[in-house]
């Protein structure tokens, strides 16, 4: 017998092949309805094969054949459905399908996603390249048909797959914060004291987008009150598990609560420290609740003088009373549990830590930027104090104090954090335990900082290189010894014991390589001095309001220089004076005229044209050179093979900034001016800028937050504070001890 797919595929001709995939999907998805469905009219099998008739006949196909093919799938589905009613009245089986297809259970569970759909006649969209069409589908029944084949792929295979419904349907509204954090973190979640707050997940797969598997068989360990940093390469999946555990998509035991700080909070006038506030949305509700039932008791007290005392009106109101009274109790109780009292000032300590002054926390929320809402995010998750804290790369929003200030706030936490991050110092202070994500495992390093796990992971990579080189060696020496006296009559039996020794070497699979890459900064040619001097430097948008007030630094060829000091203080407006952006109300600006700088940008990928190519991008840019040379100087910083004849949209982050890096060096600087330039690359990456700053010619002056790479790379520090700069006496960590004194004594660091 034909496949429905072959039947559909003769019967409408050279229809567009995205409504044919779609309709041949669809009518094979019918054949995996359950007996019981159709049993309970809950589908209706006539009126599913005539939606798709309506749908060929409206897209062009010749009405005729259209009315064939679906009167024999119908009757080919009825006869089915005849048979297993048969079935059933034997086994009472009901879960039985139309049609005996159970290819997912078969199927390899580490299989392709898109290749088991495609067993079921599910095919992924395809783009449309062609004319544009107006799509006649009904959108309605359209998104029902993908939630069913989404929930039957998921439950059969077990495993957690974003599934890729069809783009025809519009995606979903955004929900509400209070709804979302309800959603995932339900009131009576809270009742779950006592209960161990441990997460063990094991065996399970976890798959993105077009079907990448990026675990397998993995297994997931938490222990409560440990904090995990869970690091790997740039686009491994880091972010894509954090995801899957907020959302509750993994299996977390229901009474641990979780949050996630993933994206900033949206701007409105509600003031930032009532944001904070507002972010616990189970003491929000229980507040509400407490206000709705005093309300309550007070109009009960107004009704009962409305009537007789004994009537049977004012016994209704009394058993009323009697309930409200009870659950205020309990509501007392919950909020005295979470120290609802304290929360004001615990809300206000947090954001004083992350940055925020007094003044700021009583601004509305749409008055900041992108970068301190983040910091709002962040404030409200630890506000919450959630069983689960999920952070995704928090030092990227956040300035050296701030930095600061979370590492101390992070060591008290009460319950369990799991952080990805590349920040080694951040992660060295913070982590008790690292989970290194490869190769679709999980791997851990328990009780070890990001230092320790580095060397214990390159001791284990050496050993099990040394083990494979062992046993390959050994193999190569039995092999000869067979190979030589296998038809030797005398050594015959010695050969036969050494096949056997070879067949029974457990099969050992050669340890991951270490992924290198290289930055390479141009020479530059030698300039006399001065090379940048600030003298008496005095700047502001007017003279009332001052934003750096008589600086005197200098910049020279073998400057390391790290600018460090709270947002908002004037790094960025000093980089754009010593750049002659900005011109100082006061004071001079010395420069070599013969000087070329390179700055790289925070938000280098805003002056990024996306859709074209590195090379491309370069080459409008930077004109001069040929392909071959831009295609050269791009792998100097690791773009190599195809990624540079990539659309710069399908690079990562990290590959993002090494394109921005070999822009910047185009111009052969004498001076490097980077803000931010660690942002995005992972551990290899983060070496490979190091080693490159290190040996470069010219003066680097950076705004970072990553003290490691301060502390490997700068020996001078600037610091921004009090309406100036001014170079600081010791090393990076001297000024974080500083920071912390300066936070200590305000009282910003312990927790209230």
């Amino acid at each position: 017998m034909a496949t429905i797919g072959s039947q559909v595929r003769s019967s409408v001709g050279s229809l567009d092949p995205v409504v044919t995939d779609y309709a041949v999907g669809y009518l094979n998805h019918l054949s995996n309805i359950t007996f019981d469905a159709v049993q309970s009219k809950q589908v209706e099998l006539s009126a599913e094969v005539n939606f798709i008739s309506d749908l060929l006949v409206d897209a062009g196909a010749a009405d005729e054949k259209v009315k064939q093919l679906c009167k024999n799938v119908l009757d080919r589905l009825n006869q089915q459905l005849e048979e297993n009613r048969a079935k059933l009245e034997v086994t009472g089986d009901t879960s039985r399908r139309l049609l005996d297809i159970n290819v997912l259970q078969s199927h390899n569970n580490k299989a392709n996603i898109h290749t088991s759909l495609s067993m079921l006649g599910v095919n992924g969209d395809i783009e449309h390249t062609g004319r544009k069409m107006d799509t006649r589908v009904d959108l309605k029944k359209l998104a029902k048909a993908e939630q069913k084949i989404a929930k039957k792929v998921a439950k059969r295979n077990n495993k957690f797959v974003q599934y890729e419904a069809s783009k025809l349907i519009a995606p979903p509204k955004e929900e509400d914060y209070d709804s979302f954090f309800l959603k995932i973190n339900p009131l009576e979640l809270g009742a779950g004291a006592g209960k161990s707050k441990d997460i063990h997940l094991d065996m399970f797969d976890l798959y993105v987008g077009e079907g990448q598997r990026i675990l397998s068989d993995a297994r997931l360990t938490l222990s409560s009150g440990h904090r995990y940093g869970l690091v790997g390469q740039n686009g491994i999946g880091k972010s894509t598990l954090l995801q899957a555990l907020s959302k509750r998509e993994l299996n977390i035991p229901k009474h641990i609560s979780i949050l996630h700080v993933e994206q900033e909070i949206k701007g409105d006038e509600t003031q930032a420290l009532q944001s904070v506030l507002d972010a616990d949305v189970w003491r929000k509700q229980l507040l509400g609740e407490e206000t709705k039932i005093n309300e309550r008791l007070q109009e009960i007290e107004k009704l009962r003088g409305e009537f007789e005392e004994d009537s049977l009106e004012v016994r209704k109101l009394d058993n009323e009373q009697v309930d409200l009274d009870e659950r205020l109790q309990q509501i007392a109780e919950r909020l005295v549990d979470m120290e609802s009292d304290k929360a004001e000032s615990r809300a206000a300590s947090i954001l004083y830590g992350l940055g925020f002054s007094q003044e700021a926390q009583s601004l509305p929320t749409n008055a900041f930027s992108g970068g301190w809402r983040m910091r709002l995010s962040l404030a409200r998750a630890l506000f919450c104090q959630p069983d689960l804290l999920l952070l995704d790369e928090p030092s990227n929003m956040l300035d050296v104090p701030s930095i600061a200030y979370l590492s101390e706030y992070l060591k008290s936490y009460p319950s369990t954090v799991l952080v990805v991050s590349h920040d080694r110092a951040f992660l060295n202070e913070v982590a008790t335990d690292i989970i290194y994500q490869h190769n679709e495992r999980l791997d851990y390093y328990r009780g070890q900082d990001f230092d320790t796990f580095y060397a214990t992971k390159e001791e284990r990579r050496k050993n099990a290189q040394r083990e494979y080189d062992n046993q390959m060696a050994y193999r190569r020496h039995l092999q000869d010894f067979i190979d030589k006296y296998r038809y030797n009559a005398a050594k015959s039996q010695e050969a036969q014991s050494r096949i056997k020794k070879l067949e029974k070497l457990p099969v050992l699979e050669p340890p991951e390589g270490e992924k290198s890459v290289n930055f390479k900064f141009p020479e530059c040619s030698k300039l006399s001095p001065p090379i940048i001097q600030l003298q008496d430097v005095t700047f502001g948008y007017n003279e009332k309001d001052l934003l750096l007030k008589d600086v005197n630094l200098d910049v020279q060829l073998n400057s390391r220089i790290a600018l460090v000091g709270a947002n908002g203080c004037g790094k960025t407006t000093l980089l754009k004076i010593l750049m002659e952006t900005l011109t100082p109300l006061k004071g001079y600006v010395s420069r070599n005229p013969r000087l070329r700088l390179g700055y790289f940008a925070q938000h280098h990928v805003d002056s990024m044209d996306l859709s074209v190519s590195a090379v491309e991008w370069m080459s409008k840019t930077f004109p001069g050179k040929s392909d071959e040379e831009y295609r050269r100087h791009l792998g100097s910083f690791g773009i190599t093979g195809s990624l540079g004849l990539q659309r710069m949209q399908l690079l990562s982050g990290g590959q993002k900034s090494r394109v921005a890096f070999a822009a910047l060096c185009l111009n052969n600087p004498h001076v490097l001016i980077l803000d931010e330039p660690s942002n995005h690359l992972d551990t290899a990456g983060i070496d490979a800028l190091v080693d490159a700053l290190k040996n470069f010619t010219g003066g680097v002056l950076m705004v970072s937050h990553d003290i490691s790479v301060i502390n490997s790379v700068c020996n001078e520090i600037w610091v921004s504070e009090n309406g100036t700069t001014r170079r600081f006496e010791g090393s990076i960590y001297d000024y974080k001890k500083y920071i912390l004194a300066s936070a200590d004594r305000q009282g910003v660091v312990k927790r209230q």
